[in-house]
């Protein structure tokens, strides 16, 4: 599931010639984020300074789609294959939030969108910092539902009416076309008959043409998923995964087909890119799904492909996935005793940051 050093005159060149940022500056670029970029985000981090214990930088709980769930013991050795520049930070730390928040939109993204587990949650606890944290950078935050414990399609259905009633009027809060916009996280899971029954205008607890209706975006997997969405009542579709191949529809080779199918039924379509994969850290059995990185050539190969089906927005996998090396994040080489962590093959550790925003400038001017 969710993965040579140069000298840095030939980084600098190399940025030059792609029309990017060179690898070498450390100033920030003037960035105004769009809303039609989106990245994935993770406030599930915790440090001893600020939590009173580690949680996620040691893998010590199941991750979503399975993993060794132990046998990290931070601060050295973390369940990550990339190491982070900002050192092991805790998600409820507004310095670190904030910085989050800056270097969003230093990469031109728009939509910070949450990771959430559900009400009563750590997740729902940070959603005021986050979007207090996200307003003061002129950045929206929407919402990424994932299967917490008990989710179908009626306490999604929940869920979303919670979102909406509590955080609706904040002014960070993301709409688009004066509608909410929520991605389901394994929304196959749920049987588009009972999706239906939320999703569709006759269903018998439908939220259409309510206060509570919105964007419903489902996750597309197999080939055949978009008849699935469709039937369930979803508004459009994203591909999540960063691992090109690892899915049909995180198969960049499949996106114009999927942007047509998305076209004759009106649904929204929304690619999803990433910089790599490899989450053998925590997967050591899952190395088949690693992508290399290839000198950010992955990531713009995979940005290319998304803007030339012409999607109706781009999400990027992911700003802090550390777990699976999906991370924009910027990330710095370490050694330590169980392992070594490696840096942006030369590249600055604010390349990834700068070449969304790179990308994030095509997309707007297109």
């Amino acid at each position: 599931m969710r993965t040579g050093v140069f000298l840095a005159a030939v980084a600098a060149l190399a940025g030059w010639i792609l029309g990017g940022p060179s690898g070498g500056c450390h100033a920030e670029p003037v960035a105004h984020g769009t809303s039609e970029v989106h990245a994935f985000y993770y406030a599930w981090y915790a440090n001893p300074a600020t939590d009173g214990h580690w949680s996620h930088w040691d893998a010590s709980v199941m991750l979503r789609g399975g993993g060794d769930g132990a046998g990290h013991t931070p601060p050295d050795d973390i369940g990550a294959t990339f190491y982070p520049a900002a050192g092991l930070y805790s998600s409820k730390d507004p310095e670190d939030i904030a910085r989050h928040m800056r270097e969003l939109k230093r990469a031109g993204v728009g939509v910070a969108a949450l990771s959430w587990w559900g009400v009563n949650q750590t997740s729902d606890d940070l959603v005021r910092m986050i979007l207090d944290a996200a307003a003061k950078e002129g950045l929206k935050v929407c919402f990424h539902i994932e299967p917490f414990p008990g989710r179908d399609a009626s306490t999604a259905r929940t869920a979303i009416v919670h979102i909406i009633d509590t955080w609706s009027a904040h002014p960070a809060f993301y709409l688009r076309n004066n509608k909410p916009l929520f991605y389901i996280y394994d929304s196959y899971l749920v049987p588009e008959k009972d999706w239906a029954a939320i999703l569709k205008p006759d269903g018998a607890n439908t939220l259409r043409n309510t206060p509570h209706d919105g964007l419903v975006i489902g996750l597309w997997v197999k080939e055949r998923d978009g008849k699935a969405l469709v039937q369930g009542g979803f508004d459009g579709f994203y591909t999540y995964f960063a691992t090109d191949g690892f899915t049909y529809g995180s198969t960049t080779a499949h996106w114009p087909e999927m942007a047509r199918f998305a076209r004759e039924h009106n649904l929204l379509f929304i690619p999803s890119v990433g910089p790599g994969y490899d989450d053998t850290r925590i997967r050591p059995w899952n190395g088949v799904n690693t992508r290399a990185r290839e000198k950010g050539a992955y990531y713009d190969r995979m940005f290319e492909a998304a803007l030339k089906a012409g999607p109706d927005m781009v999400s990027i996998t992911s700003y802090n996935e550390w777990h699976e090396g999906t991370q924009i994040e910027p990330a710095v080489p370490k050694s330590a005793a169980c392992c070594v962590y490696p840096d942006y093959e030369g590249l600055d550790s604010f390349w990834y940051l700068d070449r969304t925003k790179y990308w994030a400038d095509k997309w707007t001017a297109k």
